[in-house]
């Protein structure tokens, strides 16, 4: 991956390259992104620049053979940890190595995925991954060992908030003080997850959403047309992930938008109504049955629609971008409904939701209060 095949970001990239040209390599980065911004592009760009010498951004002859290893994201000098569990394939002490082969081929496929996107690539939705205290082992035996080509070597930690703390500690004198030309990079979606003995060991560089324009250039040349790219690029909202999700009709935010609609519907009929009571009941009982992986994002874009339809009730609809492709169900419509009277209120119930999902508790149960608060909110009265 080279900077010239990274999204965008020009000003991110001549910061890194520059700095780099100049030999002030910081050991330890924090690159801080939305989804679909570029950290995993953009890391692999200039770990490239860095162990295998590139200019400007281009392969260069003598460096030939290092560029060759890079493509095939198997270079003896760059290291991966990123969120995992056991499975099938693995039945204990999952960690990184064993789903190497996996990791090459989702980034080769997808370098701008999510989480939820891996943990579909395998099979885990169902679970919660983690980097855990096995993985931390695993990092330290790599990083004492010397360079394969006596150069820098790069430790890439994708998804780093999803390092457990046992994990987060074992690592932190290694962050502080690593080996000489070792380079920890580490990626994050959600900066206030990482503990703050690590966020403070680190030169922290955030990212920007992706420009419209830059997202729909890119579509038009992966064949959509410039009506269509234009139309996905404003709604995905700098996620060149949704984006490329929305042209190939492949987004789970297709799946969510179902399950929201019928919830809220199901939500206004219940007010004094037993059957639609029932039909919550078994609504929960179906989103129960989901992984909660797939429970935790779906409850997240349940609060991104509250967030839009809030904006279009106070009447800013330049900042709305949500489309609602089901028949019948406008945001347009639903948004008086969302007002100061019940917005904090409904946003808290979701977030209480996610936690006590993170916990493992009853999904059934989760749902089913959540559900019968929500009836309760949404007929709240403005102010």
């Amino acid at each position: 991956m080279l900077f010239k095949d990274v999204l965008g970001l020009s000003h991110i990239k001549n910061h890194l390259s520059s700095s780099a040209d100049k030999g002030r390599i910081p050991h330890a980065q924090l690159f801080v992104g939305p989804e679909g911004s570029g950290i995993l592009p953009m890391a692999l760009a200039y770990a490239q620049y860095v162990i295998c010498g590139n200019a400007n951004g281009e392969n260069i002859g003598e460096n030939e053979s290092c560029n060759i290893k890079f493509d095939a994201l198997a270079h003896p000098d760059m290291h991966f940890a990123f969120p995992v569990a056991n499975s099938d394939k693995v039945k204990s002490h999952a960690v990184s190595n064993h789903y190497m082969e996996d990791w090459r081929r989702f980034v080769k496929e997808q370098p701008y995925g999510n989480l939820f996107d891996w943990y579909r690539f395998i099979d885990i939705e169902k679970k919660q991954g983690q980097i855990g205290v096995d993985e931390a082992q695993d990092i330290v035996k790599k990083l004492v060992l010397k360079s394969y080509e006596g150069g820098y070597k790069v430790m890439l930690i994708w998804m780093a908030e999803y390092m457990n703390t046992a994990a987060s500690n074992k690592l932190l004198k290694l962050i502080e003080e690593p080996p000489e030309k070792t380079v920890f990079l580490l990626l994050c979606e959600s900066e206030e997850q990482i503990i703050q003995t690590i966020k403070s060991r680190c030169q922290i560089l955030h990212f920007p959403p992706l420009a419209d324009d830059t997202i729909a250039d890119a579509l038009v040349e992966k064949g959509a047309t410039r009506e269509e790219a234009i139309r996905f690029s404003h709604e995905a909202n700098g996620n060149f992930n949704k984006a490329l999700d929305l042209v190939n009709n492949d987004s789970e935010d297709l799946v969510f938008e179902k399950w929201f609609v019928q919830w809220v519907r199901s939500a206004f009929k219940a007010k004094g109504n037993k059957a639609a009571i029932h039909e919550l009941i078994l609504w929960s009982e179906e989103i129960a049955k989901t992984g909660r992986e797939t429970q935790k994002k779906f409850m997240h874009y349940c609060i991104a629609v509250i967030r839009q339809a809030l904006l279009i009730n106070y009447k800013a609809n330049e900042l709305a971008y949500m489309q609602i492709h089901s028949d019948g169900f406008k945001l347009e419509k639903f948004a008086p409904f969302i007002h100061e009277n019940n917005i904090l209120d409904i946003v808290g119930e979701l977030e209480d939701a996610i936690y006590h999902v993170e916990r493992n508790g009853n999904a059934k149960i989760i749902f089913t209060d959540l559900s019968i608060k929500l009836t309760r909110l949404l007929h709240k009265k403005a102010g």
